[in-house]
């Protein structure tokens, strides 16, 4: 009797042990499915972040052109809005001015080594010279010398401009001259615009970047410069000015 309900013991026993193995097991394998459907179900909402994320940068996207495309319709590029100097100094802006960006006229034009030399005179009114390397008859390369002549306006920033002598064919009639934004010490921004389209805007016309050192503009002017360039609706339209002495020693072209 003994014996038989020690084997029935023992028979239960290892049921018992399978049964809790069993449930055991299914445990386990329900833990791991519930812990990879909250893994799933995390990874989703990270995608639906992302797509989230994905779908505000396309609408910031969207904003910022939308704004780009507002800033041109607000920016008419008309001549007579163009803003000057407020305040403007001649006796502060004279001196020595070195061009380090140009955006081109039509026609011949000082090409590089551009150096401007503004002076007041005894009777109050501005004069310049200026001197640059040119190319003419296709391929004569010299150093032309100007000199000009400031007929001043109701503006004080905004100068009609006559060149004088030899060299006066460089540039044609009375140049506005308009200056832009200076800060007398560092930089200057010039403006002509010598032709007016039939809708304000300007059709032919020229600008000068200038700086008092020859190599070129501090840091913290290029921000402000680069703000005027698209305040005159020329930015992108401008390029750099070299200064490598070729007016100290090429053939020259003087003023008469």
């Amino acid at each position: 009797m003994d014996c038989f309900l020690g084997g029935f013991a023992f028979t239960f026993s290892v049921k018992y042990l399978k049964i809790y193995h069993f449930f055991w097991y299914w445990f386990y394998f329900l833990n791991t499915i519930v812990a990879l459907w909250k893994y799933f179900l995390e990874f989703h909402h990270i995608l639906l972040v992302l797509r989230t994320c994905s779908a505000v940068c396309i609408m910031l996207r969207y904003v910022v052109a939308l704004s780009l495309l507002a800033l041109s319709w607000a920016q008419d590029c008309q001549v007579a809005n163009i803003n000057v100097m407020q305040n403007f100094d001649k006796t502060r802006y004279a001196g020595t001015w070195y061009a380090v960006g140009k955006k081109d006229p039509e026609g011949l034009f000082l090409l590089d080594n551009v150096v401007a030399q503004i002076n007041i005179e005894e009777d109050g009114k501005m004069t310049a010279t200026a001197q640059g390397r040119v190319i003419i008859l296709n391929n004569w390369e010299m150093c032309a010398h100007m000199f000009a002549t400031f007929e001043e306006t109701a503006d004080p920033a905004k100068f009609k401009m006559k060149y004088w002598g030899a060299a006066s064919y460089l540039q044609t009639g009375n140049d506005d001259h308009w200056v832009i934004d200076t800060d007398y010490d560092n930089y200057a921004v010039h403006y002509s615009c010598r032709l007016v389209d039939a809708d304000g805007t300007c059709l032919d016309g020229y600008s000068f970047i200038f700086s008092r050192h020859s190599t070129g503009l501090r840091p913290e002017d290029q921000p402000v410069v680069l703000q005027k360039k698209t305040d005159l609706c020329l930015l992108g339209k401008y390029r750099r000015v070299a200064h490598t002495g070729f007016c100290e020693s090429g053939t020259s072209l003087d003023p008469q």
